[in-house]
């Protein structure tokens, strides 16, 4: 056999790639699960951030979030202009206290919702064997890291 009449075996599997294309898809169907309530992906975790750390300085959600601190100041401001967060700054140039109002938490629940509905289409009984796979090994990965 020559080398022009060789076939190339199967390209390797590259994880990176694998979750890349899995994450623009969990992406896709998790904003079209909370655009209905009026949320985006971004805003929906930065919620999410703010629900699960009151308190939080818009220091502490730019690094959980993984934006700068101003892009945290304009979402914050527009939660809170929703009635969704309110900042608690005691005073001008003191550090802020940010955390979610009951319509927040109201929100939350429903977002919450369609986070589950997501997850059972792409990882649940009826969904594709390997992201099934997936689902099982990051809930193992993370099983008991964030209970108290």
């Amino acid at each position: 056999m020559t080398i022009e009449n060789a076939r190339p075996g199967p390209p390797e599997t590259s994880p990176s790639i694998v979750l890349l294309t899995l994450a623009h898809r969990i992406e896709s169907e998790l904003g079209a699960a909370l655009a209905p309530l009026g949320l985006t992906v971004s805003r929906f975790g930065l919620l999410g951030h703010i629900s699960g750390v009151p308190g939080a300085s818009f220091s502490d959600l730019a690094r959980m979030s993984g934006i700068t601190v101003q892009s945290v100041h304009a979402a914050v401001k527009a939660l809170s202009g929703a009635g969704l967060v309110r900042d608690n700054t005691a005073r001008a140039g003191s550090a802020s206290a940010i955390e979610i109002t009951p319509e927040g938490a109201s929100l939350m629940r429903e977002a919450m919702k369609a986070v589950n509905g997501v997850d059972e289409r792409l990882f649940g009984s009826d969904a594709d064997p390997i992201q099934r796979q997936i689902a099982d090994a990051v809930r193992a990965a993370f099983e008991g890291r964030f209970r108290s």
